[in-house]
């Protein structure tokens, strides 16, 4: 029998990039059958919060005193070597060790098998799989659930059980539907497999040369590659990445904020061929109201990157051509009874009547038959739907994600900062230019963006 190792963590949240762990435990079971178990409380080096020492037991009391992650790592990494991992919801305890040995800049990789697919897989009968539905299916003793030995004990006793239960066939062949790795494309080597994350960042797909044909994001990208390699195809870019591929980088982020930001301008940079909907950036326009006195607001094209998008500016539509702007405000027009002279679509001598009242859509503010306020009125309503939103800040403003910070000014992607130091070496860098596809991303995270004042002292990254 292969060694193997069951574990279970108990940790101050969800994300392992940017929670930690609390507490390890883990029953080994060797070749020859024997059993220890090894328990330990660790220091997350943050708070745990309320919700959390309920529900574990785990205050921040306990692990006050207890050892970081990396005073236990080497303990940690002799207990797991060479071993099968086993854990119920494998991926995330899987993904918190290799998390937390990566910040000491230590590879953890082991082959890994979850209890709950193991379960699906054996029982399809039932549709609850969760560690507390074994412990009634199955009449397991459970000590003191939501703690990291007690539950990894939980895991070891449902091993026992279905290997008392069902026969060596039946559970070799669910192990097998579980660790069958999909086709791969001929060129790639399969050993891939093993080092893909399991986390948010970006993937590069490479041909014969060092240009990408391919730049995309996913929240796991391991799970994400792997989808572009399925048996059956999608689309023919699919097809034609998969015969094409011969290397694949890629880049983690701690969340998908990153991930977006990275993948646009990625693709801008490097312009691979197979994306088509980010790889353009031309200029932008966007329309301005100009006042032009006694209450008439006139429509103003301008060039996306020579505003700043602050409160002061009202700004509507973001168009890739004058021509497309144009037919938008025409548009407009005829559903809003708009004047074409007033909305400078139409020219005209003055007092003289726009094409529109003569076929009777213009209520007549061109030849005084109507308030011009009353048309400006109409004409806000109109472009109500259109309005971007403002900056609403006077400065650049960050993003937290995880262990990242993003810096953003003037919705201008200007990088992401790990550190103090990172930070401040942004701030030197050239302003970008204005980005559409940067703008209607960041504009979704606004609520999430906290304001930054070189002059004051920064917060601590």
């Amino acid at each position: 029998m292969r060694p193997l190792a069951f574990v279970d963590l108990e940790t101050t949240g969800a994300t392992a990039t940017a929670d930690r762990i609390t507490e390890i435990g883990i029953v080994e079971v060797d070749a020859d059958g024997s059993v220890r178990e090894w328990q330990q409380l660790v220091n997350p080096g943050t708070r745990i919060p309320p919700f959390i020492e309920q529900l574990t037991g785990i205050s921040n009391e306990m692990v006050a005193d207890a050892p970081p992650f990396a005073a236990v790592a080497a303990e940690t990494m002799k207990r797991l070597e060479g071993r099968l991992f086993i854990a119920h919801n494998a991926r995330f305890d899987y993904g918190f060790l290799k998390n937390e040995f990566k910040r000491l800049g230590i590879t953890f990789r082991a082959s890994v098998l979850c209890t709950v697919k193991l379960s699906r897989t054996l029982f399809p009968e039932h549709k609850r799989h969760n560690l507390d539905s074994l412990i009634e299916r199955h009449e397991l003793r459970a000590d003191a659930r939501h703690r990291a030995l007690a539950d990894a004990q939980l895991i070891f006793q449902f091993w026992q059980k279905i290997h008392a239960d069902r026969s060596i066939e039946a559970i070799e062949a669910a192990l097998h539907a579980q660790n069958a790795h999909p086709s791969l494309p001929p060129h790639l080597d399969a050993s891939i497999l093993e080092d893909l994350p399991e986390g948010p960042g970006v993937y590069l797909f490479y041909g014969e040369n060092n240009l990408p044909l391919y730049i995309g994001k996913a929240k796991d990208i391991r799970q994400r590659v792997l989808s572009h390699f399925a048996g059956d195809h999608s689309s023919a870019k699919e097809m034609a990445i998969a015969q094409q591929v011969r290397r694949i980088d890629w880049i983690e982020t701690a969340g998908e904020i990153g991930a977006l930001l990275k993948e646009s301008a990625l693709v801008k940079q490097l312009q691979p061929t197979q994306n088509r909907l980010l790889r353009k950036n031309d200029e932008s326009c966007t329309w301005t109201l100009v006042d032009e006195g006694e209450g008439w607001l006139r429509p103003q094209l301008v060039l996306a990157s020579d505003l700043e998008f602050d409160i002061r500016t009202a700004c509507y539509g973001l168009f890739k051509t004058t021509k497309e702007a144009n037919q938008v405000l025409r548009t407009l027009a005829e559903s809003h009874n708009l004047c074409d002279i007033l909305l400078g679509v139409e020219k005209a001598k003055p007092g003289k009547p726009c094409f529109g009242h003569q076929l009777h859509r213009c209520k007549g503010a061109c030849v005084g038959k109507e308030p011009l306020a009353k048309h400006t009125m109409r004409l806000m309503t109109a472009l109500t739907g259109l309005k971007l939103v403002s900056w609403p800040f006077p400065g650049p403003a960050l993003i937290r994600e995880g262990d990242e910070a993003h810096l953003i000014e003037g919705w201008r992607y200007l990088g992401t900062a790990r550190s103090d130091e990172e930070l401040h070496a942004l701030r030197d860098n050239p302003r970008p230019a204005f980005d559409r596809d940067a703008y209607k991303l960041l504009a979704k995270y606004v609520g999430k963006m906290v304001p930054l004042n070189w002059n004051e002292s920064l917060p601590r990254l």
